[in-house]
């Protein structure tokens, strides 16, 4: 049976993130992708001027139509707006894994989470989630210290699975020297490491790295090889990226290294 994934979050007209990275990315693992849309913006390569949260019942209709029909196998979220979108999202029941990449703000700054939607993140979703994959300045938020090295990374893995998540992924794309991302997982830290490349053309990373572990959960791969198949995906996808746009392009979505069971 093919599996099925799907994906919670906002629309990105430029195609490079949100919903249409996400989908693109299920594709190129072997996964049906379905999707619930948040909010919407109004963004390309080089600015993003206008954010439009959908109405949170609208959310959750579509997160009924999806569960009744098209049972996913795995489910992220990415970008949710509201502390009322959070509230409808928790409110359904589902048993698959959860992934949770807490995006607060977009590639050009635009506010894709509420204040008091973080507070009801940390409270309702997060409990639920069998992984959360922030950046440094999301782990930041949530952890409650300064994250600029990889024992700060490690310390703030660990405060945030004290908030009741099971595994948390500590992205550390931001940081000087190569690129270290640190998981906690089973109370056992492992790091993956690669190559930085020097290119502006990274919109859509932090989604395209979550969808792919969804996509490797939903074909029944474990957490940590998951995360390391997400991980080798977005290298190549970065490597190998068009170079479409003026600013901040697209990853390569067709990229070769991907997970198969």
């Amino acid at each position: 049976m093919t599996p099925i994934a799907l994906t919670i979050a906002g629309s990105d007209p430029g195609g490079g993130a949100g919903i249409q990275a996400d989908l693109k990315t299920f594709h190129q693992f072997d996964v049906y992708g379905t999707s619930v849309v948040t909010l919407i913006t109004v963004q390309n390569t080089v600015r993003a001027t206008r954010v439009e949260t959908l109405d949170a019942e609208l959310v959750g209709e579509q997160f009924d139509a999806v569960l009744e029909d098209l049972t996913p196998q795995a489910i992220k979220t990415g970008a949710l707006g509201t502390a009322k979108i959070i509230e409808a999202i928790a409110a359904r029941r589902f048993a698959c894994p959860l992934v949770v990449d807490p995006v607060m703000i977009g590639k050009h700054g635009a506010m894709l989470m509420s204040i008091d939607a973080r507070s009801a993140l940390k409270r309702l979703l997060m409990p639920r989630a069998a992984l959360i994959t922030p950046n440094l300045d999301e782990a930041e938020e949530l952890a409650g210290i300064p994250v600029r090295d990889v024992e700060s990374m490690r310390e703030a893995a660990k405060r945030i699975a004290d908030l009741g998540v099971r595994s948390v992924l500590v992205k550390g794309g931001h940081l000087e020297g190569q690129a270290v991302d640190i998981l906690w997982h089973d109370g056992v830290f492992t790091e993956f490491r690669g190559s930085r490349i020097e290119t502006r053309h990274t919109h859509g990373t932090g989604c395209a790295y979550s969808a792919a572990i969804v996509a490797c959960l939903a074909r029944g791969v474990a957490m940590v090889e998951a995360v390391g198949a997400a991980k080798k995906f977005v290298h190549e996808a970065i490597r190998s990226a068009p170079g479409l746009g003026a600013g901040s392009g697209p990853l390569n979505f067709s990229a070769a290294t991907i997970a198969r069971d």
